[in-house]
């Protein structure tokens, strides 16, 4: 699972959609990818394994030491703790290494964590979404526009 960069937006080609199909990883890194289906997810209520997702990523690239505190003890409240309405499903193991882990936070603190959310939405959430309007309407629009052209 390798970090999203920041990319330039611009309309995915239908090739681009298509190849999502048969790579989760692909559809991650494209910001259209994301955007279709944290959509997808927000109908299933479960947008908050995506959001998770992408605060630790954004944590990763962090290099102030004040804001990796704050940072990591925003995804902790937001996500981690069972207090947290968004709160995304880890196991106990790792839930107690990130709470230990809050005395001294740091930008890797969640990979473990992120990972078992990554898995979860590829194997759990993804085939749905491939499966759902979202994506078959994405794909018949795209078709659509470039018959039009």
């Amino acid at each position: 699972m390798d970090s999203i960069e920041a990319t330039e937006e611009q309309p995915p080609t239908m090739e681009e959609i298509l190849s999502w199909s048969r790579s989760f990883e692909k559809m991650m890194h494209s910001p259209e990818g994301r955007n279709v289906f944290s959509q997808f997810l927000r109908f299933e209520y479960s947008e908050e394994n995506l959001l998770f997702w992408l605060a630790c990523e954004g944590l990763k690239t962090e290099t102030n030491r004040s804001a990796i505190d704050q940072k990591a003890r925003i995804i902790y409240e937001d996500y981690v703790s069972i207090l947290s309405p968004k709160e995304v499903s880890l196991d106990s193991r790792v839930r107690e290494s990130i709470h230990h882990s809050l005395a001294e936070p740091s930008r890797e603190m969640y990979e473990e964590a992120q990972l078992q959310i990554y898995t979860l939405m590829h194997r759990d959430s993804f085939p749905r979404f491939l499966n759902s309007s979202f994506y078959r309407e994405l794909v018949d629009s795209k078709q659509s526009s470039s018959l039009d052209t």
